[in-house]
Formats: structure tokens, C-alpha cells, sequence
């Protein structure tokens, strides 16, 4: 369950939508996420209200139809399947969106089972503790 965050410049709900599959389909194609194991947030920045800030750092020259891909996921994957992610969603974002790979910027930050709650307060990724009623078999609500 991966956690999506897109952020692009100048960007509609057209665009967004593309960027979003683009990255969903890349999760599925490369590190077996379920298509339907879809958790993302798509924020567009119209450079007024909301900035979105790039540089020409590693002498990539960047423009204003940079996007920023952050992915928030569980630990475990090996370092080549996250560099077939960053390739694939850079391909993707490409033929999706029309977004230049030298565009896409992506971070991922890695985490354990117990740091995800999907509702009602309970980390239902995590093996119960003995004694405590999700042990039991109870669900809190």
C-alpha cells in the first residue's frame, strides 16, 4: 500500500489524472502492487497561490513541467526494483502526461508495517501485540 504524493506546476485535473495512473500502473508493473490498491494525493500549483520550487541540480535542466512523485512505502525492495520504478514512471509519465522524463522527480521513503493505519485507529499491518484486544480478535471502532 503504497502512499502517493504528485505535485506538478500548472497542472489540471486532466494532467493530474494521467500523472496519477502513470505512477499506479508503474507500481504495478514493477514492484507487484495490486491495480487496486490505489492511495493518492495529485496537487496541482498554479504559481501564484502555490509554488512549486526546481533548480538545474546534476546539470538536468528542469522547466516549469517539473513534477515531484513521492511514494511512501513499506520497506523490503531491492535496489533494482526501485531503479525499474523510476524508470518505468518516468516512461509512463511520458507517454501519459507528455511530461519529459528529465522532468520527473521521485522519492521514496520506506517505513514498517506498524506505521500505516487505514481506520479506526488500529495499525492493521502490524502483528498484534499479546494481551491487546486486536490479539483477541477485536476490532475497535
Amino acid at each position: 500500500m503504497p502512499l502517493v504524493r504528485i505535485d506538478a506546476l500548472r497542472a489540471d485535473r486532466e494532467r493530474l489524472e494521467a500523472l496519477g495512473r502513470a505512477v499506479q500502473d508503474a507500481l504495478a508493473e514493477t514492484i507487484g502492487v495490486p491495480p487496486d490498491d490505489v492511495f493518492q494525493v495529485l496537487t496541482g500549483h498554479d504559481g501564484a497561490r502555490s509554488v512549486i520550487r526546481y533548480d538545474h541540480y546534476l546539470g538536468i535542466q528542469r522547466d516549469d513541467d517539473v513534477v515531484f512523485v513521492g511514494i511512501t512505502m513499506r520497506s523490503g525492495r531491492a535496489p533494482d526494483r526501485k531503479r525499474a520504478l523510476y524508470r518505468r514512471i518516468a516512461e509512463l509519465v511520458q507517454g501519459y502526461a507528455g511530461t519529459d522524463p528529465r522532468n520527473v522527480v521521485i522519492t521514496i521513503t520506506e517505513n514498517e508495517p506498524v506505521d500505516w493505519s487505514f481506520g479506526h485507529g488500529i495499525a492493521q499491518y502490524a502483528e498484534a501485540s499479546p494481551g491487546t484486544a486486536e490479539s483477541h480478535g477485536v476490532t475497535r471502532r
